[in-house]
């Protein structure tokens, strides 16, 4: 079911790695997962979020600020019961771990593009086939999925739609208007608003829109460690003057979390 993101011909697994029949190998690190981005593919030496952002986010998520979403999502990707599936932008692994819970009897792949993310991941489910790669070239198969989850992450629509099996589809949790308001209230003088369905204009004529639903609530950020966290996992903190951070830091607030899921059903043509 891999493929080699270099000449795209079937992968072999290998104990250290994977091989395909032209002879490009691809190393296994000794977390577990498979290193399928090759340097020609990369933007940059290092790309993706570096190991202050994933860790921020690791011990964020961990200490379950958004567990309502991703209960929610575990029980969406339940409802589909898919044979095979790929967490596109898996990050550190939280969400991708709830939803290898929720299908104990599928087939799931989880990639990212950010090295750090994808060693610290692979611990939480070890059973799952984890890579790094790139999600413009996602090393699977055509049509050899049921299901494709995106959480807070870009996607790539046509290579959805070519990864997906005819009603099989991609399940995508991302902001919706007021997420996380007060933060960014906060942290600009002019708070752009935010279109919640802007990604639907680039859909290719293989998906829809099959199911929509959101989910909102509000969390108070009580301790310091909770706020540089979210300032630390989100691109928001990376722009903020010194300064102000520290204004953000000194006192408790409530945000808002929305968000939106989508269910992108890919059609039988």
């Amino acid at each position: 079911m891999l493929t080699c993101p270099i000449c795209l011909a079937r992968l072999e697994r290998l104990d250290d790695g994977a091989v395909c029949p032209a002879g490009h190998r691809f190393d296994r690190a000794r977390q577990g997962y498979l290193n399928l981005l090759p340097v020609q593919h990369k933007k940059s030496r290092d790309p993706g979020d570096n190991a202050a952002m994933v860790e921020a986010r690791r011990h964020f998520l961990s200490a379950g600020h958004y567990a309502p979403l991703a209960r929610r999502l575990a029980e969406l990707a339940a409802q589909r019961a898919p044979a095979r599936w790929l967490d596109i932008g898996c990050g550190e692994g939280y969400y991708t771990a709830q939803l290898a819970e929720a299908l104990p009897g599928s087939d799931g792949y989880a990639l990212d593009i950010s090295r750090e993310a994808v060693k610290s991941a692979c611990r939480r489910a070890p059973q799952l086939t984890w890579m790094v790669a790139s999600m413009a070239r996602v090393p699977l198969a055509d049509a050899s999925c049921q299901l494709l989850a995106s959480v807070f992450s870009p996607i790539d629509w046509n290579e959805a739609a070519r990864l997906l099996v005819p009603g099989g589809g991609v399940l995508r949790l991302g902001p919706a208007r007021d997420h996380l308001l007060e933060l960014r209230q906060r942290l600009y003088d002019e708070v752009r608003e935010y279109v919640d369905d802007k990604h639907l204009a680039d859909l290719p004529d293989s998906l829809r829109l099959a199911h929509s639903e959101t989910l909102d609530f509000r969390l108070a950020l009580d301790s310091r460690e909770a706020r540089e966290q979210l300032l630390a996992m989100t691109p928001h903190g990376w722009r903020v003057n010194p300064q102000r951070r520290e204004r953000i830091l000194a006192e408790p607030f409530e945000v808002t979390v929305a968000v939106r899921y989508d269910w992108l059903e890919r059609l039988d043509h």
